[in-house]
C-alpha cells in the first residue's frame, strides 16, 4: 500500500488501521442474525401473488377460495391499500398492488397471511385473477424513437440527458466507432429479501427489514399506510449484501398492511426465485460510440448515445442516466463532448440501482473504443490511456473542473509495472467440475488487457445529501465510553467498525458502541454510491469534534485527547480523560452535508454536477479455449487511489469484492429475458463468480488526499466494479482477435457457434 500524505495520527484501533470486525466472527460461524432470522412468539407469514405476465389488463379478482384455506388470516388487493397506491424513489409511478394493469413479470397484485408459510403459498395459488394479455414493450432504442403503446402517461421516456461541451463540427485524423451492449446483471445479494412488522396497540407499526434507506423507506410506507409518519418506525434488520438491490422498497409496504390487517406480526421472507423478480437490477444499455483522434492518439472528439432500458417503472433509472452520461466518456482529457442518454420504460424487469450506478455500462463502451483506437492509431493500449488521461484542473464534459489529484495515468502505469503470472496457459482439465478429455488444451491462447474507470461519490446534481449522527461520551463502568446512534445501513461494507475507528481517533476511548440503526435518529440517507464512510463518517467525525470542544472547553491552552489522557500542545499529559468526565454526560448530535452539487444546464448538460471523483485501474490476464469457449481468467490486478484507507484491510476486500463483480458481468453474470420474462430466475441458472473462478489479484492502493474530503478520503466500493469488465473483456480480444462488443462474453461469441 503506498501512502505519499498522512493527514491523522495513527490511533489505536483508530483511522489509518484494520481492527477486527465486531460481526466479522458471527458472521463466519453462522452465528450472525439476519433479518430472515427475525421471529415473534405469535406471527403469522405473508406471501405474495405476482403476475405471470410482463404486460397484461386485470379484468377481475377473485380471493373468496383462497379466504376459505383454513389458517388463512387476510388475503388483500389494491383495495385494501388505505393510502396512495403509488410509492417509487424518484417518481411514485409503482403501485403497492397492481389495481388494473400489470407492467412486468412478477408485479405483485395480491397479499396472503396464514399461520404457516406453505398454508399461505397454498391459499395463493387459489386466488383467480382474469388477464387480458397486451403486447409488451422490450426494446429500449424503439422506445426512445415512439413506438409501441406508452406504458405511462407522458411516454416512455424517463429522462434524456443532453451534454454539449466545445466545438461540435470537428474533423479527425482517425475515426473509430462502435456498437455495444451490456446485458441485464443482479445484485445476486445470499440474503434474500425479508422482514418483520410488528403492529402496535395504537394503529402504528414497527418494520424490521434488511434495506440501505430507512428513512425513504418510511415515507414511501406511510403514504401507502395512509399515517403519520410517527407511526411507522423502521428499525435495520441484518443484511445479508445489497449492491443496490435494496434502495427499492421490496416486501415493506406488504408486510406492513398485513400486519395492521391482520393485527399480528407479519413475517415476510422471499425465496431465490421471487428474490430475482422483486427486486431492481443494473440496467442493460445500448450504446453507440465515435471517437475522433489526430494521428498519435490524442482525442480531438467523443461522441455517444446511450440507451438504458429501466425496466416497468422509474426507480432510479434517472440518477443513473445522468451518471452514465455525465461520466460516459472516460477519465479523459478531450474538448469536444457530445452526449445523449436515454432511460426509458419498458416491458422488461424493473432496473435501478446496482454498484457502479450507470458509469459500468459507459466504461464498457468507452474503454472499447479506447483499444480500437489504439489499433487504428498503432499505440499500445496503455500508451493511448496515458497520453489523453485527465488530471487535476481539466474539465469533465459538464465543465466541472476537476479540483483534486486525479492519479489516472499513473494508476495505469502501475498495473502495467505488475509482474505478469507465469506463461504456462491455465489447464482447465485440472479445475474441480473441469473439461475432463474435451480437450488437452491446444486451442487455449493467452491476452492481456487494461482499463480505467471514473466514478463520482455521493449523490449529486444538487440532491440535499447529509447524514445525521449522534455521539454520546460518558463514564460506564468507570471508564470512558462512546455510543454512535444513525440511521445509516450496515450492509456489510464495515461501517459500524469505520465508525468506531473514527470516534476512537477523534475522542481518544477505545470503547465505542454502535447503537441499532433506525428511524428515531434523523436520516442517514442511503448506503449508496459509495458516500456513507464520506457522509456519515463525516457526520460522525463532526459530532466528535463537537463533543470534544465542550469537553476541552474548560482548558486555557490546546489539549488533545489520546489514549484515554488529555495531552498539553507539549506532550505533558494534564489529566486522565475519566478524571475530566465524571458524572457528566457529552452528547452532541450533528447533521453534517458534503460540498454542494448544482443541476445540469437541460439543453447543455453543464454544471457543477458531482462532489468528487475516484478512479480505478485494472489489468487481466486471461486465457481463452477457443474451441470450447470457456474462458478462465488468471490474473485480475488492480491500481486505486481510495484517497485516505480508513480501514486498510476493508479497502482490499472492496477492491476484491468490487473486481468479482465486474468478473461476473464480464463472463457469466446477465438476466436473460424473452418477451419481457425472465428466462434464469435462480442461482442454477444465474450464474455468480465462485473461489474457483477469482483469480489472485495484487493491489496497489494509493493514497492521495482530497481536500474536501473528511480525513482525505474517496469512495472505495464501486470503482473496481467499473474497469474490471472492460479490462477482463480487452484480455479476451487480445486473445482471440474478436471484436467482442457486448457483455457478459459467452462461449458462442468465441467458437462462432
Amino acid at each position: 500500500m503506498t501512502s505519499t500524505t498522512s493527514v491523522t495520527t495513527t490511533t489505536a484501533n483508530g483511522v489509518g488501521t484494520s481492527p477486527q470486525r465486531p460481526d466479522g466472527t458471527v458472521k463466519v460461524r453462522g452465528e450472525f442474525a439476519y433479518s430472515s432470522d427475525l421471529w415473534h412468539e405469535d406471527m403469522v407469514w405473508g406471501v405474495t401473488l405476482r403476475s405471470p405476465h410482463p404486460h397484461a389488463r386485470i379484468t377481475g379478482i377473485d380471493i373468496a377460495e383462497a379466504l376459505a384455506v383454513p389458517g388463512v388470516h387476510a388475503v388483500l388487493t389494491h383495495e385494501d391499500v388505505p393510502g396512495v397506491n403509488r410509492y417509487g424513489l424518484e417518481h411514485a409511478d409503482q403501485p403497492v398492488l397492481a389495481s388494473d394493469v400489470v407492467r412486468y413479470q412478477g408485479e405483485p397484485v395480491a397479499l396472503v397471511a396464514a399461520d404457516h408459510p406453505e398454508t399461505a403459498r397454498r391459499a395463493m395459488k387459489r386466488i383467480v385473477v382474469s388477464y387480458e394479455e397486451l403486447s409488451p414493450v422490450t426494446d429500449s432504442e424503439a422506445a426512445v424513437a415512439g413506438e409501441g403503446p406508452s406504458l405511462h402517461s407522458g411516454g416512455n421516456v424517463v429522462r434524456h440527458v443532453k451534454i454539449r461541451r466545445g466545438p461540435q463540427d470537428l474533423d479527425a485524423e482517425v475515426v473509430v466507432s462502435g456498437l455495444y451492449e451490456v446485458g441485464m446483471q443482479d445484485q445476486a445479494f445470499l440474503g434474500p429479501e425479508s422482514g418483520l412488522a410488528v403492529p402496535d396497540t395504537e394503529g402504528g407499526v414497527d418494520l424490521y427489514v434488511a434495506t440501505q434507506w430507512l428513512h425513504v423507506d418510511q415515507q414511501q410506507i406511510v403514504a401507502a399506510l395512509g399515517l403519520p409518519v410517527e407511526k411507522v418506525r423502521l428499525t435495520l434488520g441484518g443484511v445479508g449484501g445489497a449492491f443496490g438491490g435494496r434502495e427499492d422498497l421490496s416486501m415493506q409496504v406488504h408486510a406492513c398492511l398485513l400486519a395492521l390487517h391482520t393485527g399480528k406480526p407479519v413475517k415476510m421472507v422471499y425465496n431465490r426465485e421471487e428474490s430475482f423478480y422483486g427486486h431492481v437490477h443494473r440496467h442493460p444499455a445500448k450504446m453507440y460510440y465515435e471517437h475522433g483522434a489526430t494521428r498519435d492518439g490524442r482525442l480531438v472528439y467523443v461522441k455517444t448515445r446511450l440507451y438504458l432500458d429501466g425496466g416497468a417503472y422509474a426507480s432510479s433509472t434517472g440518477a443513473v442516466v445522468a451518471n452514465a452520461a455525465t461520466l460516459g466518456v472516460g477519465p479523459y482529457a478531450v474538448d469536444s463532448v457530445s452526449v445523449d442518454c436515454w432511460g426509458v420504460y419498458t416491458n422488461n424487469p424493473p432496473c435501478g440501482a446496482m454498484r457502479g450506478f450507470g458509469a459500468v455500462q459507459a466504461a464498457f463502451g468507452y474503454e472499447s473504443q479506447m483499444d480500437k483506437l489504439a489499433v487504428a492509431c498503432g499505440l499500445d493500449p496503455v500508451d493511448i490511456r496515458v497520453r489523453n488521461a485527465m488530471s487535476e484542473g481539466d474539465l469533465m464534459p459538464t465543465g466541472q473542473v476537476v479540483d483534486a489529484e486525479a492519479p489516472v495515468a499513473e494508476l495505469l502505469s502501475r498495473v502495467r509495472a505488475m509482474p505478469l503470472p507465469p506463461e504456462r496457459p491455465f489447464d482447465l482439465r485440472h479445475m474441480p467440475g473441469g473439461v475432463s478429455n474435451t480437450t488437452h488444451g491446444e486451442g487455449v491462447v493467452r491476452g492481456v488487457g487494461y482499463a480505467v474507470g471514473i466514478k463520482n461519490v455521493c449523490f449529486s446534481e444538487g440532491f440535499d445529501d447529509y447524514s445525521t449522527a449522534r455521539v454520546r461520551l460518558q463514564l460506564v463502568g468507570g471508564e470512558p465510553a462512546a455510543t454512535v446512534h444513525t440511521a445509516a445501513c450496515e450492509v456489510g461494507q464495515g461501517l459500524v467498525t469505520v465508525m468506531q475507528q473514527i470516534v476512537r481517533t477523534e475522542l481518544g476511548v477505545d470503547q465505542v458502541t454502535i447503537l441499532p440503526m433506525d428511524t428515531s435518529i434523523g436520516n442517514g440517507g442511503s448506503t449508496s454510491a459509495s458516500r456513507q464512510t464520506y457522509v456519515t463518517g463525516g457526520a460522525v467525525r463532526a459530532a466528535c469534534v463537537a463533543v470534544r470542544a465542550r469537553l476541552l472547553s474548560r482548558f486555557d491552552q490546546r489539549v488533545r485527547v489520546v489514549g484515554g489522557k488529555l495531552v498539553a500542545a507539549d506532550g505533558q499529559v494534564l489529566a486522565d480523560l475519566a478524571d475530566v468526565l465524571g458524572d457528566d454526560v457529552y452528547d452532541e448530535t450533528i447533521e453534517w452535508r458534503h460540498r454542494p452539487t448544482s443541476p445540469l444546464d437541460p439543453e447543455t448538460g453543464q454544471g457543477t454536477a458531482h462532489v468528487q471523483y475516484a478512479f480505478a485501474a485494472h489489468r487481466a490476464v486471461v486465457d481463452v479455449d477457443t474451441e470450447l469457449g470457456l474462458v478462465k481468467v488468471v490474473a485480475l490486478d488492480c491500481a486505486q487511489d481510495v484517497g485516505k484507507a480508513l480501514n486498510p484491510q476493508a479497502v482490499l476486500g472492496q477492491i476484491q469484492g468490487g473486481s468479482a463483480q465486474g468478473l461476473g458481468l464480464a463472463v457469466m453474470e446477465e438476466i436473460q429475458t424473452a418477451g419481457g420474462k425472465i428466462r434464469n430466475p435462480s442461482f442454477t441458472d444465474y450464474l455468480i463468480p465462485t473461489v474457483l473462478d477469482m483469480p489472485p489479484m495484487t493491489i496497489d492502493v494509493l493514497e492521495r488526499p482530497d481536500p474536501h474530503a473528511p480525513y482525505g478520503l474517496r469512495g472505495v466500493g464501486e470503482p473496481p466494479t467499473i474497469s474490471s469488465t472492460p479490462a477482463i473483456v480487452a484480455a479476451i480480444r487480445a486473445a482471440t482477435g474478436l471484436a467482442l462488443t457486448r457483455v457478459p462474453v459467452r462461449p458462442e461469441h468465441l467458437t462462432g457457434t
